[in-house]
């Protein structure tokens, strides 16, 4: 199947990117302190606190950089699992907690610990519920007074952000969550090409270029391709040819897999078995498509699905693939449900 979660440790890599981590910060964190850090000589260390239970559904990274002369560290902690833990600040906690206990073992003489912003990006496709704050997971009562344990993290949770304000926005950052969350393959084609035109960064729009043609193609970002995302434009025509021959191979890898499911079940000589196997496939098929690309699968598309059969259905996946946004998607659905 080749719709995918863009999630993978190539994501690591786009936030590695000193231009794409400054946006990230300047553009979604709203805290006075952000204006005055110097991002020209931020740096990532090269250390990782992830408990190994949580290494396939989550990744972080850690940035030094300076603020008012001082140092102070970054950690951003990459959430990948679609469903929402709610002890959440528990993990960030023993993560700042390893972070320390590895400061103190490195640096001798210190009186004081530096200080550490801890931010949570999350990507999945449920809304976010957790508590940001440890307190708030501790009971109240009896009260400790000043010796209750505090910790608290920056949430950003991709799909909070409408369309619209990704569109306005316009950044490195709005169109990787662009991306992430409303997967419209025109709509994005012109967003790349519109930000290779208007980044001076172009080394960091061909990093994120480069990371989405390997998810249209291959459905991940995979080791052996690490080098081929520093692959670097010199044209938005350049970007614009690129994309939309790796957009045209995603979706015909998608339609031969449709067309490929109806002939297997058609070879079982109308079987009743085969024919409901067949069409759960294509509905799940079509589901993610919907979803990846327009964010989620209303009741009423899940309910006018149930009624299609394994003809229908392969046709509604090139629907699925071409509607405009999902009204479109609907409009051509219902009609032919009645």
């Amino acid at each position: 199947m080749v719709i995918h979660n863009i999630h993978d440790s190539g994501y690591k890599k786009l936030f590695s990117n000193r231009t794409i981590f400054r946006q990230l910060l300047e553009t979604f964190v709203n805290e006075p302190w952000v204006a005055e850090l110097d991002f020209s000589q931020a740096e990532t260390l090269d250390k990782s606190f992830v408990a190994d239970h949580y290494k396939a559904t989550e990744s972080d990274l850690i940035y030094k950089v300076k603020l008012q002369g001082r140092t102070v560290y970054i950690y951003l902690l990459l959430e990948f699992q679609s469903s929402v833990d709610r002890f959440m600040a528990v993990r960030v906690a023993y993560y700042a907690l390893a972070f320390y206990m590895d400061y103190i073992a490195n640096y001798s003489n210190i009186e004081k610990l530096p200080a550490l912003f801890p931010m949570v990006v999350y990507n999945g496709s449920e809304r976010w519920t957790a508590p940001e704050s440890l307190t708030d997971l501790i009971e109240g009562e009896p009260s400790l007074g000043d010796y209750g344990i505090a910790c608290r993290y920056f949430k950003v949770a991709e799909r909070e952000f409408p369309r619209e304000q990704l569109l306005e926005i316009c950044n490195l950052v709005s169109v990787l969550f662009l991306a992430e969350t409303h997967y419209n393959f025109e709509l994005l084609i012109e967003e790349f090409v519109k930000l290779f035109a208007q980044e001076t960064d172009k080394q960091a729009v061909s990093l994120l270029v480069n990371w989405f043609k390997q998810l249209a193609v291959h459905g991940r970002v995979r080791p052996e391709d690490y080098q081929a995302l520093e692959q670097e434009y010199h044209s938005a025509q350049e970007v614009r040819e690129m994309l939309i021959d790796a957009v045209t191979k995603e979706k015909q890898t998608i339609r031969n897999e449709g067309r490929k499911e109806g002939r297997k079940e058609g070879r079982k000589e109308g079987r009743k078995e085969g024919r409901k196997e067949g069409e759960a496939a294509l509905r799940a098929t079509i589901g993610q498509i919907v979803q990846r690309r327009f964010g989620s699968v209303p009741p009423q598309a899940t309910v006018l699905l149930a009624e299609r059969n394994l003809t229908e259905l392969n046709d509604l996946v090139n629907l699925a693939l071409d509607a405009v946004d999902l009204d479109a998607f609907l409009l051509h659905l219902t009609p032919k449900a009645q």
